[in-house]
C-alpha cells in the first residue's frame, strides 16, 4: 500500500506546526478554511488522524474534551489551565519506565502513558489578581 502525502495533508500538518498551541481539530480547520475554502471539515479530521498515526503529530486525549494535536512529537507531559482551558507543555523529564512501578493485577501489556497536570496559567493568575471594578456606590446618609 502506497502512502500518499496529499496537499490537504500538508495543509493540515502546516497548520498544526504553525499554531503550536495544542489545537483542537476545529481550531486547525478554522486556521485553514480562510485560505482554502474548499477543504472540508471531514478532510481535516481524517488527515489529523492520519498524521497522528504516522507519528508526524501527537494526539493528546483530554478526558471529557475534544482531542488536541501537538506539533511536538517527542514524549512529554502537559498541563491544562482550569480557567482558560489551554494546554501547555510541562518542562520536566519524561519518565520512560513509570509503567514498571505499576502493580499489574489485570495482566495488561503497558505500551505508553500520558499525564496531564492541572493548574492555573500565568495569564489567568494575572487576570485574577486585577482589582475588580465593583461599581458600588457608598451611601453616607
Amino acid at each position: 500500500m502506497i502512502k500518499r502525502n496529499t496537499i490537504q495533508c500538508s495543509l493540515v500538518l502546516n497548520a498544526v506546526n504553525k499554531l503550536e498551541n495544542h489545537a483542537t481539530a476545529d481550531e486547525v480547520y478554522a486556521s485553514i478554511i480562510n485560505d482554502y475554502p474548499n477543504i472540508s471539515r471531514a478532510t481535516v479530521y481524517r488527515n489529523l488522524d492520519k498524521l497522528a498515526k504516522t507519528g508526524q503529530i501527537k494526539k493528546i486525549e483530554v478526558p471529557g474534551e475534544a482531542e488536541r494535536f501537538d506539533h511536538l512529537i517527542h514524549n512529554h507531559y502537559h498541563i491544562k489551565c482550569l480557567h482558560c482551558g489551554h494546554i501547555f507543555d510541562v518542562d520536566m523529564p519524561y519518565q520512560e519506565h513509570i509503567e514498571d512501578q505499576i502493580k499489574n493485577k489485570h495482566g495488561f501489556l503497558f505500551l505508553s502513558h500520558e499525564i496531564i497536570f492541572t493548574g492555573i496559567c500565568p495569564d489567568c493568575l494575572k487576570e485574577a489578581e486585577k482589582p475588580q471594578d465593583n461599581h458600588q456606590q457608598t451611601n453616607d446618609e
